[in-house]
C-alpha cells in the first residue's frame, strides 16, 4: 500500500489515490472543524447552552435509529472492490440494484421504529426542555430527512469509495457545508430561531444526497443499478451484513448512549458542557480518521494482492505513522485543552476539572489506536469472526454508564467507556487480527506499540510541566503553550526514533506524497 516502486502502476496508483484523498479529505475536515465550533459559539451566545445539549442529543438518537442501516453501507463497499480490480461492470450494477432495494427497507424501517420511539421522548431528558420549542417538531424533522437520505440515492456514493475516489465526495461536502454554515450562521444572528437553524442543516443534508448521487453518476455512468446476483453472492452479503449488524449495534451503544444517558440522568446542559469538550476531542480524532478513510480502500487493495509480509510491513508502518502523530495531538491537548475551553466559554461553570480532562485525553489515545487496528479489519472484511465483540464493549460501556453516572458524573460516563476499551474491545481487536490476517507473533508488535505509548506518557509529563510554568494569559499563552508541545512531541520522537527503520519508511512517504 505505502511503498512505490518503479514500474508498478498498482501500487503507485493506490499511494496516488490515497495522498488525493487525505489531502481533500483534510481540507474539508478543517472546514467542517472550524464553522461548526463557530455556530456552536453563536448558539451559546445567542441561543443559550441548552440548545447545544438538545442538538447534540438529537444527534444521538438518530445515530441509534441508522443502527437500522445494519452496516449495509460497509458490507456493499467491500462487495465492490473485487468487481472493480476485475473490471466487472455487470457485477457492479446487480450489486448497485441489490443496494438500491436494501436502503429503500433501511429507510422503511427506520421510519417505522422511529414512530414507534415517540412516547419516550419526555423520558430522555431530565429537566425542562427550551420553552420555545417542541421536542416533538424537532424530533420528526429530524427523522423526516434522515429517512430521506436513505431513499434519495445514498446507495450511490457507495461506488466512489469504493474507487477510492473520496475526494469528490469531500468537494461535494465542501461546496454543500459552505451553505449550510453560511445558512445556519444567518438564522442564528439574523432570525434567532432554533427551527430555522434546524431546518437549514436538514434541507442541505437531502441536497448533499443528491448532489453525491449525480457526482457519482458522471464519474462512473458505466454502473447503474440493474442486473441479478447469483444466489449465492446475495447470500454472502447479507453474511456480511449480519455480521456488520452486531459491529454497528457495539459502535452506536459506545458512541451514543454516552450521550443519552448524561441527557436522561443530569439534563441538558450537563450534557452541553460534555458536547464542548467532546466537540474538541471529536474535531480532534476527524483529522487523524481522515487518514484512515483515505487509506481503507488501498489496504483492501494491498490485501487481496499483497504478500502477507508486506500487509504486515504497512500495518506496522502505518502504526508508527499514526502514534507519531498521535504524541503531538496528546501533548497539544495536555497544554491547550483547559486555556482554550476557559477563552472560549468565558464562564467558569462550563469549565470542567483537569482530571476529567484527563480521562477525555486518554479516551482520545485509546480510541484513534484501537482505529488503526479497525481500519485493517474492516478492509479485510474480517467481520463474522469480529461480530461479538463490539456487543461485548457495548454491553460493558453501557453497565458502567448507568452505574458510574449516579456515582461519579461525567467522570463517571468517560471512564466507563476507557474501560470498555481497555479490557475488551482492544484486546480483543487486535487478537483478530493477528490470527486472521497477518499469522505473526503478537508480542514483538505489542512491545513497539507499548514504546510507543511510553514515549506519549513522557512527552505529555514534560509539556505538562513545562506549561505549568507559563504565567501567560490570552492568545500569548497559547502561543507559547503550543511551541513548547509541537517542540517536546516532535524533537523528543525524532531524536528517539532517528534510526528506526520506519522512521525512514516514513519520511521516504512523505516525500513521495510531496512529489505526487
Amino acid at each position: 500500500m505505502f511503498r512505490i516502486k518503479k514500474g508498478n502502476h498498482m501500487s503507485t496508483s493506490r499511494t496516488k489515490n490515497a495522498s488525493r484523498n487525505l489531502l481533500y479529505g483534510m481540507l474539508l475536515k478543517i472546514y467542517q472543524v472550524i464553522l461548526p465550533f463557530v455556530i456552536r459559539t453563536v448558539i451559546i451566545y445567542y441561543l443559550g447552552i441548552e440548545y447545544v445539549g438538545l442538538n447534540s442529543l438529537f444527534a444521538s438518537i438518530l445515530q441509534v435509529l441508522n443502527l437500522a442501516e445494519l452496516g449495509v453501507g460497509s458490507a456493499m463497499v467491500f462487495g465492490m472492490y473485487k468487481p472493480i480490480a476485475n473490471d466487472d461492470t455487470a457485477t457492479i450494477c446487480a450489486l448497485l440494484k441489490l443496494y438500491r432495494t436494501y436502503y429503500r427497507i433501511v429507510g422503511g424501517v427506520i421510519a417505522i421504529i422511529g414512530v414507534a420511539l415517540t412516547p419516550f421522548l419526555p423520558y430522555l431528558i431530565k429537566g425542562e426542555v427550551p420553552s420555545d420549542v417542541s421536542l416533538y417538531v424537532l424530533y420528526y424533522m429530524n427523522l423526516v430527512v434522515t429517512v430521506l437520505s436513505y431513499w434519495l440515492f445514498a446507495y450511490k456514493a457507495s461506488v466512489l469509495q469504493a474507487n477510492q475516489r473520496n475526494d469528490l465526495i469531500s468537494k461535494t461536502g465542501l461546496v454543500m457545508s459552505t451553505i449550510q454554515y453560511c445558512g445556519q450562521i444567518f438564522t442564528l444572528i439574523i432570525i434567532k430561531n432554533y427551527y430555522a437553524f434546524v431546518i437549514v442543516a436538514l434541507l442541505v443534508q437531502t441536497l448533499q444526497n443528491i448532489v453525491t448521487a449525480i457526482v457519482a453518476q458522471k464519474t462512473y455512468p458505466s454502473y447503474k443499478p440493474y442486473g441479478e446476483l447469483e444466489e449465492d453472492k446475495k447470500k454472502d452479503i447479507n453474511t456480511r451484513i449480519r455480521n456488520l449488524f452486531a459491529i454497528k449495534l457495539g459502535s452506536i451503544v459506545v458512541n451514543s448512549v454516552d450521550t443519552i444517558v448524561i441527557s436522561a440522568f443530569l439534563g441538558l446542559t450537563d450534557l452541553a458542557i460534555y458536547q464542548n469538550y467532546y466537540f474538541i476531542i471529536f474535531s480532534v480524532c476527524g483529522f487523524v480518521t481522515v487518514i484512515f478513510s483515505s487509506v481503507i480502500a488501498s489496504i483492501g487493495n494491498s490485501i487481496a494482492t499483497e504478500s502477507r509480509k508486506k500487509n504486515y510491513d504497512d500495518f506496522s508502518l502505518l502504526t508508527f505513522m499514526v502514534c507519531f502523530i498521535l504524541c503531538i495531538c496528546v501533548c497539544c491537548m495536555v497544554a491547550l485543552y483547559q486555556p482554550f475551553m476557559k477563552m472560549w466559554l468565558k464562564d467558569d461553570e462550563l469549565i470542567l476539572n483537569n482530571s476529567i480532562v484527563i480521562l477525555f485525553i486518554v479516551f482520545f489515545y485509546i480510541n484513534e489506536l484501537t482505529m488503526i487496528w479497525a481500519t485493517y479489519k474492516d478492509a479485510a472484511g474480517i467481520w463474522h469472526k469480529d461480530r461479538f465483540r463490539p456487543l461485548v464493549a457495548a454491553g460493558t460501556n453501557l453497565a458502567c454508564n448507568i452505574v458510574m453516572v449516579n456515582y461519579w458524573g461525567l467522570y463517571g460516563i468517560i471512564l466507563s467507556t476507557i474501560i470498555s476499551y481497555i479490557l475488551v474491545a482492544m484486546p480483543w481487536l487486535i487478537l483478530i487480527l493477528f490470527k486472521t490476517i497477518f499469522k505473526e507473533r503478537i508480542i514483538p508488535y505489542l512491545i513497539q506499540v507499548a514504546k510507543y505509548i511510553c514515549m506519549v506518557v513522557i512527552c505529555g509529563l514534560i509539556t505538562y510541566g513545562a506549561c505549568g510554568m507559563i504565567k501567560l494569559v490570552g492568545y500569548g499563552e497559547l502561543i507559547v503553550k503550543l511551541l513548547i508541545a509541537l517542540g517536546v512531541s516532535i524533537l523528543n520522537q525524532v531524536i528517539v526514533y532517528l534510526k528506526n527503520v520506519y522512521m525512514k519508511k516514513a519520511i521516504g512517504l512523505v516525500e513521495s506524497f510531496l512529489h505526487m
